[in-house]
Order: C-alpha cells, then structure tokens, then sequence
C-alpha cells in the first residue's frame, strides 16, 4: 500500500474528532493490524491531514520498540531460541514505550525510538527525531497493538509447523503470552482509542508482507537483513497464533473496524456502537 485510501483517512479523522471533544489531549490512537495491511501508510496519511488541521501530531511505531538484537540473542540464549526473532510479544522495550507515550501525554520533549530492519538493530538514540511540545494526538500503531492474550488451555495446540516442531514444550508461545498478559498491558492501557484494520484471513499475510519486503529492499539495497520469498512464511509463522486471535476477538471490542479485501481496500467501516 503506497498511498492510503482517502476514505480511511476520513473515518480515522472523524474518529479523532469525536474522542477529542470527550476527552483531553493528547488524545492516543491505537491502531492495529496485521503485517503489511497498511498501519504505517494510514498513520502517515491522518499525521499529515491532522497537522493541516492545526493539530499537533506524533506518530509512535510499536516497530520501533524493539530490543536490540543484543538483547533478543540474550533471550535466545536464556529462554528459547525463538526469541531471537523480532516480532512477537516479549521481543519489544514496553518500558521504553511506555515512557515515550507517558512523556508525550504529559507534554514534555521526548525522542521517539527508531528500529532499522534492514540492519534488524536500532537505531542509535542520537538519530531518534524529538518532540519538543505539547501534542493534540498521538498516533501508535502496531502489529499487536491493542491484543489480549489467550486463555493457557488455547496454547496447548501448535497452529503451524514452526510450534510443532520448534516449541514442542510451548515455552516460546507461553513466553510471549505471559508478556501480552503482563507488560504489554500496561503499555496499551495508555490507547484511548483503538482502530483495527481486519485483514480478511492470516492466509493474505505472506503476500502483504511479502511486498514490503520488496519496499524494504528497494529503500535500503542489498541488504542480507531484507528476507526473501523463500524466508517469509518462516517468519510470518511467529505472527500467526496472534494475528489469528487478533482476527477473531478484537473486531468485538474495537472502537473501529476496517475490514479489508486482499487488495487492501475497505470494504467495510464500522463504528462502536
């Protein structure tokens, strides 16, 4: 998705406008989404319209909040290889992130971290971009922003090849289930408003992801960071057990819900009654 549907950016527009006028600023914006279904275009896009507005905008990714690949290699070693891989619950600096969030909602100047995937490591905090001043909204999007964890009898069940084979025991996937449970609570209880874009199935996934990678590639070389086709599926396979309970619980409880076709496009927008 290179430009976001005008469309979305309206309905995300209205949403923001509704919430202000019950509430203080800044106002925070969940927005949640599976991999390549658009959560950064669409950020993007209402930053954009909301500053032409008058409207002072940070836009917070969940991305950007991953550990180093120090610190994940850490994890690998210390509780199970699968944390090596970015990506799930468990693999992110709440902490770091819920100090930015705390920090832009109380006004004062903040750098906002930033992630290089195409190095997989972060960016060194000399190169973070800084708030300075008071913000009307905050945009956080992510992957899993806004998720709840599953019941412990759920975990029980591998849903791919990479639990049945590489986390036999289910430490991995009850690893990153007790942090969704714990740490990334606290860190999403600062959204005053959550917004889902509704993939239409976790099958469409690969190809979504499949072209950012593509992107990735292009804006940065050659670089053996950037996965392949024959990489992907892998890698994607850390992502589905949530991103599929994603689809199916949280379209209940969003405040909007955009459910996508596998071009991406809305085919419906639904408000919380």
């Amino acid at each position: 998705m290179n430009k976001a549907d005008p469309q979305l950016v309206a309905a995300l527009r209205t949403l923001v406008d509704d919430a202000m006028v019950q509430g203080g600023r800044p106002l925070v914006l969940g927005i949640c989404g599976a991999q390549g279904s658009g959560k950064s275009t669409l950020a993007e896009a209402l930053a954009e319209r909301l500053e032409r507005d008058g409207l002072a905008c940070a836009v917070l990714s969940l991305d950007d909040l991953y550990l180093t690949r120090a610190e994940r290699e850490r994890l690998a070693r210390g509780v199970h290889p699968l944390l090596a891989t970015r990506g799930p619950p468990g693999t992110h600096d709440t902490s770091l992130g819920i100090a930015v969030l705390d920090a832009l909602k109380a006004g004062t100047p903040v750098r906002l971290p930033r992630f290089d995937k195409s190095k997989d490591d972060r960016v060194d905090p000399s190169g973070w971009p800084e708030v300075a001043g008071q913000c009307d909204v905050v945009l956080f999007e992510g992957w899993c922003v806004g998720a709840l964890p599953q019941a412990a009898a759920a975990l029980a069940m591998p849903v791919n090849e990479l639990e049945l084979t590489e986390d036999r025991n289910g430490v991995w996937r009850g690893f990153v289930n007790e942090a969704l449970a714990g740490p990334y609570q606290d860190l999403f209880a600062r959204i005053d408003r959550l917004v889902l874009l509704q993939a239409p199935s976790f099958e469409v996934v690969l190809g979504w992801r499949f072209q950012q990678e593509q992107e990735l590639r292009a804006r940065s070389g050659d670089n053996s960071a950037v996965m392949d086709r024959q990489q992907l599926p892998r890698f994607i396979a850390h992502y589905e057990r949530i991103t599929r309970y994603i689809l199916a619980e949280m379209p209940g409880r969003a405040d909007l819900v955009i459910k996508l076709d596998r071009d991406r496009r809305p085919i419906v927008i639904a408000r919380k009654r």
